[in-house]
């Protein structure tokens, strides 16, 4: 008789549960979590830079990288999110060319010589072009054999003057960067 009120009781719970579905419960997506990549793993020249080195010596913050090789040249390209400008660009290549050949065949006119900075260096600010503002150069013979510059292209409503006080900027930055850590 006991085994028939247990099996009895074990029947009610079984028919009990076994009612309507129930309705789903709505769960809202979870919120996209934003996650800090460092430039350098973009590998490349993108291993000299570092977003918070740019944004400390330089002023501007980005936040994507992408890095590239073509031959003895490294390049790293740098911006703010989805933004095509401003973007920063790095390019160290290989180079057998002394100081005097540096001056007299990679110097382009007008620019402006830059001391403490490799072998020799110069800068310059370029006119705007196309849908890219003004251009922003630094360029020096390394030490170590290598030819190095970083361009700041700006978006097209930057006017020169402004494009010209990142100068000293990029200066500052280039300064920061070992290009015989390739």
């Amino acid at each position: 008789m006991g085994g028939r009120i247990v099996g009895a009781g074990v029947a009610v719970l079984l028919v009990t549960g076994c009612g309507a579905e129930a309705e789903p419960v709505a769960v809202p997506p979870a919120a996209p979590v934003a996650v800090d990549v460092a430039a350098a793993s973009s590998g490349g020249a993108c291993r000299l830079l570092d977003f918070g080195v740019i944004e400390q010596h330089a002023g501007f913050r980005f936040d994507v990288a992408a890095a590239s090789r073509t031959g003895d040249s490294h390049t790293c390209v740098v911006r703010a999110g989805q933004a095509t400008l401003p973007e920063l660009t790095l390019t160290v290549t290989e180079t057998s060319i002394d100081a005097a050949t540096f001056t007299a065949d990679v110097v382009p006119e007008k620019a402006a010589k830059v001391s403490g900075l490799g072998q020799k260096a110069y800068q310059r600010t370029t006119s705007a072009k196309g849908a890219s503002g003004p251009v922003v150069e630094v360029c020096w013979l390394a030490a170590g054999g290598s030819l190095a510059s970083l361009r700041y292209a700006t978006p097209d409503a930057t006017d020169r003057s402004e494009a010209e006080k990142l100068t000293s900027a990029l200066v500052t930055l280039a300064r920061t960067l070992d290009t015989r850590a390739l």
